[in-house]
């Protein structure tokens, strides 16, 4: 069983950064790849970033590639989410989640999710 809990949500300028933290529980976080996915009002949850086991292999959506960066610190059982250049697109509620299985775009792969941090970017 994993745990998840996100933090660093907020209100931001459009320009401005923030970073997301996912705090995990569990003995076994080093075994889970890890994702970020999104939900705007009236959308459906869509992927954002993930990073496997064990930090090396990455992949983003194409829609925040260069702006955004996703670690992750196994010592720590955190992952972060780096968010610079927000734009008010970028509004929605960020859940962190986790998979047994290798990095996944499919946000039905996922087998834990935290309850989300909202992001607002103002323009």
């Amino acid at each position: 069983q994993v745990q998840l809990v996100e933090s660093g949500g907020g209100l931001v300028q459009a320009g401005g950064s923030l970073r997301l933290s996912c705090a995990a529980s569990g003995r076994t976080f080093s075994n889970y790849a890890m994702g970020w996915f999104r939900q705007a009002p009236g959308k459906e949850r869509e992927f954002v970033a993930a990073v496997s086991w064990s930090g090396g292999s990455k992949y983003y959506a194409d829609s925040v590639k260069g702006r955004f960066t996703i670690s992750r610190d196994n010592a720590k059982i955190t992952v972060y989410l780096q968010m610079n250049g927000l734009k008010p697109e970028d509004t929605a509620v960020y859940y962190c989640a986790a998979t047994r299985g290798s990095l996944d775009l499919s946000r039905g792969k996922y087998d834990y999710w935290g309850q989300g941090t909202h992001v607002t970017v103002s323009s």
